[in-house]
């Protein structure tokens, strides 16, 4: 099978596997976390060639890290590896704001290097975009990062257009990271033309919809305590917002259905197809869903069934908010 790979960012060129592997929910937020697994799932997905691994400090908080650090021990030289900083959190996971200063920046770094157990960070993103700190400041000490040899290639995560471009004039920025599936598309209108006039990579994170476009989930496989899916801050997965969204999922099931593949199948082929600079990450911590979700890479979608995808799930049809409190997004 040949190995599949795209190119993150022109300016400042990362190439990653075709598809990543999003490695927070092996930790935490949706369901209980699952070690063994997640150990077994990381592994797997770099026997498969999906080599772009992607985790953050706060994802744990503290332990993806140090998990993902574990997996890849005597395999590094085969990893694409993306960390996170600027969400900050206590031990015991509250929620104590966001962080963009200097000297976070730096603190943050070093600490991630330590749980992960390597000498460098292929990119690093800024997590959230700190409202109280000017994004040059931010940019200005992860491009220091760079020129220790700490960090190999700089992102943003949840950034406007405007910060984006203020960012990119600091240090070349290689990707940005933001949730992009069937079932959330507002980028395209001015984020997607911004990054794509810059030069620079689109990651997605949650191309399933946060799990919805598998076809698999209900409220009642939401009912585990530590999905956070199941809770008010995430608006699209409570009543009627659900039962709305899953008629659109059943739509795609029903494309999917003909395709011969599977629902979270289709729908990632169709973030795969919406440009060659896009690298969704897709997360799980099993090995079946893994590999299923590996299996997309090989899905070639058709124009027809392409449109059929957008009349299926036509802009602006799901219910709801991506989150029940937006106010960490960057609006620029």
């Amino acid at each position: 099978m040949t190995e599949q790979k795209r190119t993150l960012g022109i300016v400042s060129p990362l190439t990653v596997s075709s598809m990543g592997l999003g490695c927070m929910g092996i930790s935490e937020f949706y369901g209980a976390p699952d070690e063994a697994s997640g150990l077994n799932t990381i592994r797997r997905a770099l026997d498969l060639g999906i080599t772009f691994l992607d985790t953050a400090d706060m994802y744990g908080p503290f332990t993806n890290e140090w998990l993902v650090g574990r997996a890849i021990a005597g395999r590094r030289d085969e990893v694409q590896l993306a960390t996170k900083f600027g969400i900050l959190r206590g031990p015991n996971g509250e929620r104590l704001g966001i962080g963009g200063s200097p000297e976070y920046v730096r603190a943050a770094c070093d600490a991630s290097l330590q749980r992960l157990g390597v000498d460098h960070i292929d990119l690093y993103y800024q997590h959230r975009v700190d409202p109280n700190v000017p994004i040059e400041e931010t940019v200005g000490a992860m491009a220091e990062l760079v020129e220790a040899g700490k960090v190999r290639h700089l992102g943003l995560s949840e950034a406007s257009a405007a910060t984006i471009r203020r960012a990119h004039a600091v240090h070349p920025i290689t990707a940005l990271e933001t949730e992009y599936s069937l079932f959330t598309r507002d980028l395209e209108d001015e984020i997607l033309p911004t990054i794509r006039e810059l030069g620079i990579g689109l990651v997605p994170y949650s191309p399933l919809g946060r799990g919805i476009l598998t076809g698999r989930l209900t409220a009642e496989s939401m009912a585990d305590d530590g999905d956070a899916r199941g809770t008010r801050y995430f608006p699209r997965f409570q009543g009627e917002a659900l039962e709305a969204n899953l008629r659109l999922v059943a739509e795609v099931e029903a494309i999917a259905e003909r395709k011969g593949v599977t629902p979270g199948q289709i729908a990632l082929a169709w973030v795969l197809a919406q440009g060659q600079d896009i690298v969704p990450i897709p997360g799980t911590k099993r090995v079946a869903y893994l590999e299923e979700n590996a299996a997309a890479r090989h899905v070639t979608l058709s124009d027809d069934e392409l449109a059929a995808l957008e009349r299926a799930v036509p802009r602006g049809a799901v219910v709801g908010s991506r989150y029940g409190d937006m106010s960490h997004i960057d609006q620029g």
